[in-house]
């Protein structure tokens, strides 16, 4: 599908059940085939509209920093599957190493880089499934707007749309300026 073609679409909650489906599968068919931990790569992009210039360019730098991850430290990257749907950007990864020292390094990345708090990377392992940040003894992923956990401020819908929108913008616009 052409990436132009879906800028700006809005996106249903049946479409974005339908898509969680489909990476489900993906993430399954990976295991099947080369039976390694996978690295899933999302976006945080509230509201219903997915891909945008921005989500695009957040992606891109997410893919970067991972490429970058994966040379440092000489983990074989099995397959890669770049997604590129309405329902958003995503990439999946199996990796040739061991899940918690994997998912160690994607957590790293979300903490400190300036647009980590955007992405989420979650680990697969074949054996155990995901590797939550609480089994590590990580900290749990702070809001955009306020700092709090993320998933409080989410489950209440603390923060209007327009305010998580700008502090996404805020972020990736500090991030190009630097």
């Amino acid at each position: 599908m052409d990436g132009a073609a879906i800028d700006g679409a809005v996106v249903s909650l049946a479409g974005m059940l339908e898509a969680r489906d489909r990476r489900v599968a993906r993430q399954q068919a990976l295991f099947a085939r080369h039976r390694l931990p996978v690295l899933s790569v999302t976006l945080v992009v509230p509201g219903p509209v997915k891909v945008t210039e921005t989500s695009r360019f957040v992606m891109e730098t997410a893919t970067g920093e991972l490429e970058r991850l994966f040379r440092r430290t000489g983990w074989p990257v099995e397959a890669h599957l770049p997604v590129n749907e309405p329902t958003g950007l995503e990439a999946l990864y199996a990796v040739d190493t061991e899940a918690r020292v994997l998912k160690w390094a994607a957590a790293a990345l979300e903490d400190d880089h300036p647009l980590g708090r955007l992405w989420d990377l979650d680990v697969l392992c074949p054996m155990q499934g995901g590797l939550s940040r609480s089994a590590l003894g990580l900290a749990p992923r702070r809001c955009l707007v306020c700092g709090e956990p993320a998933h409080a401020c989410a489950r209440s819908r603390r923060h209007p749309l327009d305010e998580l929108l700008a502090a996404i913008e805020e972020r990736v616009n500090a991030f190009r300026t630097r």
